[in-house]
């Protein structure tokens, strides 16, 4: 059985929001909630960089460790998908989650809140597939259609990434050798820069005192 995964290539993403406006007509998101936001670092300056976050559907995933009433389940695929009717709203799944996937959604100028609401990796709910309660309360189920996920679907650079993790992995080591980083790419020179001197240790040595 395949295992569910996506990832943004930071290299091709444009930061158009196109997955962000494709997840939310698809599914009919509530307003005030984005399954998918895109994030940019170092925004103006040299080395900007964006990348499409959502839910990780993560294999040990801390908004199932802390949520209460066990709203939280994992499919065969991995996918990690959560139960309305179970839902009490508490939101320490929220709090829990690095991504900030799991939102409340909002309703009038107080926001009120309600169950929480997260990427389902286009995999609908428990209900039963294409049924009109699991589109009300989850969106659309694509995967039991045999579809691509709408945000990467909808991604005009193909930066984003979905579907079996295995096939997402072998396409993004394709791109990263075709780049000619090679192994530099999750390397030293990638997290802290060039070291500035030959050295083994990537720290300069100190410089002796000249004479006055």
């Amino acid at each position: 059985m395949a295992r569910m995964k996506f990832i943004c290539d930071a290299e091709r993403c444009i930061e158009c929001n196109g997955c962000v406006t494709a997840c939310k007509q698809e599914h009919e998101v509530p307003w005030g909630v984005n399954r998918r936001r895109v994030v940019t670092l170092n925004d103006g300056v040299p080395g900007e960089k964006s990348i499409s976050v959502a839910c990780m559907h993560c294999s040990d995933a801390p908004c199932m460790a802390v949520c209460p009433v066990d709203c939280f389940y994992r499919t065969d695929e991995g996918v990690v998908l959560h139960d309305k009717d179970i839902c009490i709203g508490c939101g320490y799944c929220s709090y829990a989650c690095p991504f900030g996937a799991p939102q409340f959604p909002t309703n009038g100028n107080f926001g009120l809140r309600g169950k929480m609401d997260k990427c389902t990796f286009c995999a609908g709910g428990p209900e039963a597939n294409g049924s009109e309660a699991e589109f009300e309360k989850y969106g659309r189920n694509r995967l039991a259609e045999g579809k691509l996920l709408a945000c990467a679907e909808m991604c005009s650079t193909k930066a984003l990434l979905g579907g079996d993790g295995d096939v997402v992995a072998d396409i993004f080591r394709t791109r990263v050798l075709n780049r000619g980083k090679g192994s530099e790419v999750w390397g030293w020179g990638t997290a802290y820069g060039k070291p500035s001197t030959t050295s083994g240790s990537g720290i300069a040595p100190a410089k002796e005192p000249t004479k006055s």
